[in-house]
């Protein structure tokens, strides 16, 4: 095996990303302290061609050094809002259609590997604080509460990680409906 060199993977330019079409998901993340972590989220919203990413609360915005550390560029490609509260943001994607997921730990979550994802209807995938995770009157308003499963000591994911997999297992899904494959 031979590892491929940049201009050999077939990568879009920014003028092309911006007018592909995106998965209809959008990554709303709710008061995140992190910047680094808000960045590796804009990465990951690129890598896997997302509607958007909403900051919600005290979550930092672009630009800013440290977002743009990790994020490598995706915060020119990537669309994102910013709304005073994650509920504003809510109310704005609910009046939209979208199915509403908060990602935590929580009494009757659906497990990761139990969930029914539907391409066609937009989805909104909210990820909560390191510490106190998603507010609880954040998933008080959402239709579902999917849960990663853990088997460790640690009681959570770092929040970058948990947009990584549980919005790879959309995308990995969605391109399964969408080719056949």
């Amino acid at each position: 095996m031979r590892k491929l060199e940049n201009e050999e993977l077939g990568r879009l330019s920014q003028e092309e990303f911006r007018a592909v079409e995106k998965f209809p998901l959008v990554i709303v993340l709710d008061n995140i302290r992190s910047l680094n972590n808000i960045g590796s989220v804009f990465r990951t919203a690129d890598a896997f061609r997302f509607k958007a990413i909403y900051l919600c609360g005290y979550t930092a915005t672009p630009p800013h050094r440290e977002i743009n550390k990790t994020a490598l560029g995706a915060t020119e490609t990537v669309d994102w809002r910013y709304f005073p509260t994650t509920l504003d943001a809510i109310g704005e994607l609910k009046s939209s259609g979208y199915e509403i997921i908060s990602v935590e730990q929580a009494e009757n979550s659906t497990c990761l590997s139990q969930m029914k994802w539907n391409p066609e209807k937009p989805v909104a995938l909210i990820f909560g604080n390191e510490v106190e995770g998603v507010n609880q009157s954040v998933v008080d308003e959402s239709d579902v509460v999917l849960e990663i499963p853990q088997f460790g000591t640690k009681h959570s994911l770092n929040i970058a990680v948990s947009v990584g997999v549980v919005g790879w297992d959309y995308v990995d899904h969605a391109f399964t409906v969408r080719t056949g494959e």
